[in-house]
Order: structure tokens, then C-alpha cells, then sequence
């Protein structure tokens, strides 16, 4: 074996074990381009045409992790306590370390691909102006007082100005409005992102969150394709210009028609909107139109299904035959507490619902607004991207890392009962994209083929096609994609009806995170329309580790537990490095419409939590969760009838 071959397969069985070493299909970025660029004594000679299985291809091989959903100091509610920038935000993002708003160091286990800092449209850049003391800001009544409640040094105080502030986005007008503000902190933005952004090493992609009903979470991060030229045709678009959704396509719509440029919506977690995320009304309660949902299905390829405020894949209301679904539940309450939240509620709000619904609405309007893919993201406003257990510096700055903030207050409602604490955030979540390079376009152009997958904050790679002539061989012979892509579509792609109505087959592949745990198992997850037009549900366990065997009901045996809480540790003597396999779904109808998406569990790990108690020797309630099982979910393929 060359030596350059001989340590790169040293290095895959260092860190992901002996069965995952011989593993290259999937995609291994980091370390493939470790391979590739090391130098070695041995020459290397390339055979004649047709023997390299690499050469020629010309599909994503890329796995591009990333964030889409990041504040910093200029967003107005992040600006009350963090103190750091957009160019701190990507420099902690490529890997530099950064002292944080109190003064702890950080850094990142692996550096990220690429980010989006989207801080907030309302008011954009009003924070530094504020805390900078500018003149115009502070001749304002509302603007002098909001300066001295933040610089009086009482972090009470300075909490409770932050949720005034946070109210005050709710509201009609701006409390302060500064058009000339908004355009230079925008211009400022887009000419920064400009300069972090490398191609081949690292995409800084323009965008901004547009943040409306804040109580209610319709919030939408907005992502251009486009560099500052473009960009700066246009300015943030915020809840004070419309608290309607629809009316932010519309803008989107002419800033594309008057510039030439593409842009895309990612709708926020909606697990905290109270059942209007995915409502079948328009936004204004009236009956959906085939525009509005045409609008939205152009825009909103993309939901973001799970992040520090919970997750929002499924829940255990809608889903009670599902043992996962009940992951990182946030349900009481809209986000700040101000309405309860009742059982109706739900199914407005969690993505594999959302999904049913949306073929539902096909049915009747001819056109589903619903199908979107999935990314995660953190929606820290620290500036700091941290979805790693073991490196998390929390929602926002008053939460960071310290002995107490397991019960510290992160969202205050009226009812102390449904005010969020700490203990409650979640360390997550990661977006991935295959893509063919690290450009703002290849990432843009994979969200908008929807080849994405949203993880809970590991960095497992995932594969996942369907097709019609997927064989068994096909998951051992070691290069799933060639397969994937030949015979196939990738995550994100549509089926339709094969010439004889058999039913689709589907090739999925995981391989863990080095620094994460073990897997557990692939699933599947179906919905489909019934022959009354009802939606349906089912999960089937597709490919698991060890010699468990599935049950009557399709259910598989827990795979174990190895956590030790007290010391924040586990050992992956349980689970497997990697699982591959293909699937044929047994319950199919041709005349049905359908989606299939994969969800892939890893073995049972420590929580956030418990690496906070193990480094602070603090006890916690008994409540508080101390073990997690990190997940990822890809985007669906859909199935649509001839």
C-alpha cells in the first residue's frame, strides 16, 4: 500500500473504527482532502481510463456543514447583552478562537463551512449605535432611556430592558426609525460577508431574519445567492414594512425581477407559533389561494426543523405510535408565554405534520406549499455558532456557561410557570448541504434542489436516495452514490409512478461523527393520502446495529445505554460506526401520493447538561435532563401518482 494511502486509512481507523475505515463513499470531506493534498514519497500513477472510480464524476460529493441562522451584536435583541460582531460571528465560524461578552475563551471542535448571520431586519444596527452612545439614537426619549437601562451596569436590569426591547418588534412602527441607519449597518454587513467569503474553503452567505409576530415565531431567515452588488439593491425587509409573510414573497419576487438576483426563505422551528406556522388559512385567516401557496412553495424551499428552542420534527400528540418524537419538547406556550398552547395547536407546528398537510393541499389546489427540506440551525445570539454538547455557550449572552445557568431564566413569560430556564435550551442544531464545492452558489443551488439534512448537532454524514432498482449489492459495494445518482434521486427529489406500479426502493447510508456516538438506526418516516384523502404516518426501523430483531409491530429493542452522567463520558461499545442497507416500502399504493424521509438516531450520549454538572460539581433538579440521543433528518423524497 502507498504511504500516502496507508496513513490516510491509519487516520479513518483512528477516528471512526475499523468497520468505517474502508468506508469513502460517503463523502468524508475533511479527511479526503486530507488524503488528497498529503505529499508522500511514493509516486503515484494513474491507470488508464476506467479504472479510477473517482474520476469523472460529476455529482455533490461534498458534505457542508453550516449555520443559517446566527445574531450577533447588531441584531436588537441580541445587541442587549452580546457584545460581539458580525466579524467576530465568522471568525468563530472558520475556527478562530474568540473571547466571548464575559470574557471565557471559545472555539470551535471542527470549523464550519459556511454561515449565515442573519440578524434581525427590524431596526437593523441599531445596537452599536445605541451602546455607542450616538447622538441621534440618545435624542430620542425611548433611545436615552433604553441607553442608560443597558449601560448601568445591572444585569437585571439590563435583562428586563432586553425584553422591552424584544416587545417593542411587536409593535406597528419602530420605536426608533433611522432608514440611513439601517441602509449603512446593511451595506456594512454584505461588504463584510464579502471579505470572509472564500471560495473553496468557506462560504459567507448574505441574509438577514425577518421576524415577525415575534411572540408567535412566523419567523423566516432570508438567504441571498448573490454578493454585495446585488444585496445592497436591496435592505432588510422587516415586520414594521408587513407582519404578513405573503407580502415578504412578494418583496423577494421583485428584488429577483429587478435585479436578477435568487434568494430563498428558511421558515423558522415553528414549534412555539401556536399552530400558525403551518396553518391551511392564509396568513390573515382566510381561505388559501392557489397564488399564496404557489408563492410559498417558491420561496420556503427550506424549514428548519430543530435549534436551541427545541425540536420540531414530530411530537408525541401527533406521532404516539413514534418512541422518538417526544425530543427536546417545547410545549406550553407560545415563546414568551403570553398564550397557552392546547392539543389543536400541534399540528400546525412540527415538520412531519406540516408535510402531511402539505399533500393534503396539493390534493385540492395543485400545489404543495408545504414541500420543503431540512436544515438545522443554532439561532444563537451569542455570535458564536456552538451546537456541540460539550461546547455550548447557550441561546444568548446572559446564559453562558457558568455554575447556575441550568436555572437561570433564558425567556421570561407572565406565569413564571411557562418561563423558559436554562436547563431547558437545547445544543443545537447543524445544517448540512451536498454539494459540489464550498461556493455561496453550490450551497445555494444544493438548498434549492433541497439535498440538505438538518442534524441536532452532530456532524454524522447521511446518503439517502430512491429510485426503483435499488438491490442489496448496491449498499455493499462501497460507493453508495454512484448508485444513488445512477439509478435514482437524492434527498429532496420526486418520484413518480414506474411503468409497472411497483413500489419505490431506497438506498441509505450513515457514517458517525468521529466525536459524537455511535449509531443506533436508520428510519424511515412515511406520510401519505389515504384513498378518503386522509394523511397518514408510519416509521419503520431500516437498518440498526447489533443482532436485534424487530418485533410484531415493526418495533426494535432499545440498543442500550452506556452514559456515565457523573462523569460526562460513554463508550460506543454499543451501536456501530456505520449503517448502509436499502429498503422497499411494504405498504405502498401507486395511486397514493407519499414522502419518505430518514431519520438516523446515535446511541445514547451526555447532554449539555451533564458536562455542565461534572465541570461545575453542581447538583441539578431531578428534572433536568442529563443524556441525549443526537439525530439528524433529512429532506423527504416525494412520491406523486401519473
Amino acid at each position: 500500500m502507498p504511504k500516502a494511502q496507508w496513513k490516510f486509512h491509519l487516520i479513518l481507523k483512528s477516528l471512526m473504527g475499523t468497520a468505517a475505515a474502508s468506508s469513502l463513499a460517503l463523502g468524508t470531506a475533511a479527511v479526503a482532502q486530507e488524503f488528497n493534498t498529503e505529499q508522500s514519497d511514493t509516486e503515484v500513477v494513474l491507470a488508464p481510463d476506467g479504472f479510477s472510480p473517482y474520476a469523472g464524476r460529476n455529482f455533490p460529493q461534498v458534505p457542508l456543514w453550516g449555520d443559517s441562522h446566527l445574531h450577533t451584536m447588531v441584531s436588537v435583541d441580541a445587541g442587549t447583552m452580546t457584545r460581539l460582531s458580525q466579524e467576530d460571528a465568522f471568525r468563530f465560524a472558520r475556527g478562530e478562537e474568540v473571547t466571548t461578552t464575559h470574557g471565557l475563551r471559545a472555539k470551535l471542535s471542527r470549523p464550519l463551512d459556511w454561515l449565515v448571520v442573519s440578524d434581525h431586519a427590524e431596526m437593523y444596527g441599531l445596537m452599536p449605535q445605541l451602546l455607542g452612545g450616538d447622538a441621534q439614537i440618545l435624542s430620542s426619549p425611548i433611545g436615552k432611556e433604553w441607553y442608560e437601562k443597558l449601560t448601568a451596569g445591572d444585569p437585571q436590569i439590563a435583562f428586563e430592558t432586553a425584553m422591552e426591547i424584544v416587545a417593542s418588534l411587536s409593535g406597528d412602527v419602530p420605536p426608533i426609525d433611522n432608514p440611513k441607519a439601517v441602509k449603512h449597518a446593511w451595506e456594512n454587513y454584505t461588504a463584510l460577508a464579502d471579505q470572509f467569503n472564500e471560495p473553496g474553503v468557506f462560504s459567507a452567505i448574505i441574509g438577514y431574519e425577518y421576524t415577525t409576530e415575534g411572540a408567535n415565531n412566523l419567523h423566516r431567515n432570508v438567504l441571498f445567492r448573490d454578493d454585495s452588488v446585488r444585496a445592497n439593491q436591496t435592505r432588510p425587509f422587516s415586520q414594521f414594512d408587513s407582519k404578513n409573510p405573503e407580502d415578504l414573497w412578494a418583496y423577494l419576487a421583485e428584488y429577483e425581477a429587478r435585479t436578477g438576483g435568487e434568494v430563498l426563505a428558511i421558515a423558522h422551528n415553528g414549534n412555539l407559533s401556536n399552530g400558525r406556522m403551518f396553518s391551511m388559512n392564509a396568513w390573515d385567516g382566510s381561505e388559501l389561494t392557489k397564488e399564496i401557496a404557489e408563492m410559498r412553495a417558491r420561496f420556503e424551499l427550506i424549514y428548519e426543523p430543530t435549534q436551541i428552542k427545541g425540536d420540531g420534527e414530530a411530537h408525541p400528540f401527533l406521532s404516539p405510535d413514534d418512541e422518538f418524537a417526544d425530543f427536546d419538547t417545547w410545549d406550553a406556550s407560545n415563546l414568551n408565554g403570553t398564550e397557552l398552547k392546547t392539543p389543536d395547536m400541534l399540528a400546525g407546528e412540527y415538520a412531519r405534520e406540516a408535510l402531511k398537510r402539505g399533500l393534503k393541499i396539493e390534493q385540492e389546489l395543485g400545489v404543495n406549499p408545504f414541500k420543503f427540506g431540512m436544515v438545522g440551525a443554532t439561532d444563537a445570539h451569542t455570535g458564536m455558532a456552538t451546537a456541540q454538547e460539550d461546547n455550548f455557550f447557550g441561546k444568548h449572552s446572559g446564559v453562558e456557561p457558568e455554575p447556575q445557568r441550568w436555572k437561570h431564566v433564558v425567556i421570561e413569560a407572565p406565569d413564571p410557570d411557562l418561563s423558559i430556564y436554562g436547563w431547558k435550551q437545547a445544543a443545537g442544531g447543524l445544517g448540512a448541504v451536498w454539494a459540489k464545492e464550498n461556493t455561496r452558489a453550490a450551497i445555494f443551488d444544493a438548498m434549492m434542489r433541497k439535498e440538505t439534512y438538518a442534524t441536532t448537532g452532530s456532524r454524522m454524514l447521511v446518503r439517502f436516495f430512491g429510485g426503483y432498482e435499488f438491490t442489496e449489492a448496491d449498499a455493499q459495494s462501497r460507493l453508495p452514490a454512484d448508485a444513488g445518482y445512477a439509478k435514482g434521486v437524492p434527498m429532496g427529489g420526486n418520484l413518480v409512478v414506474s411503468e409497472d406500479g411497483s413500489a419505490p426502493t431506497f438506498l441509505v447510508a450513515a457514517l458517525k461523527d468521529p466525536l459524537s456516538g455511535n449509531l443506533d438506526r436508520i428510519q424511515i418516516v412515511k406520510g401519505w393520502l389515504d384513498a378518503e384523502g386522509e394523511t397518514q404516518e408510519k416509521v419503520y426501523n431500516v437498518v440498526w446495529a447489533g443482532d436485534r430483531a424487530l418485533d410484531g409491530d415493526g418495533k426494535l429493542p432499545d440498543v442500550g445505554n452506556t452514559v456515565d452522567v457523573a462523569n460526562a463520558t460513554w463508550t460506543n461499545t454499543i451501536g456501530a460506526a456505520e449503517l448502509i442497507g436499502t429498503w422497499q416500502d411494504p405498504d405502498f399504493d401507486a395511486s397514493q401520493s407519499a414522502f419518505y424521509y430518514v431519520r438516523v438516531i446515535e446511541i445514547p450520549t451526555p447532554r449539555w447538561t451533564a458536562y455542565e454538572a461534572k465541570r461545575f460539581g453542581v447538583e441539578m433538579d431531578a428534572a433536568v435532563p442529563m443524556i441525549t440521543t443526537e439525530r439528524a433528518y433529512t429532506s423527504p423524497i416525494w412520491y406523486t401518482p401519473g
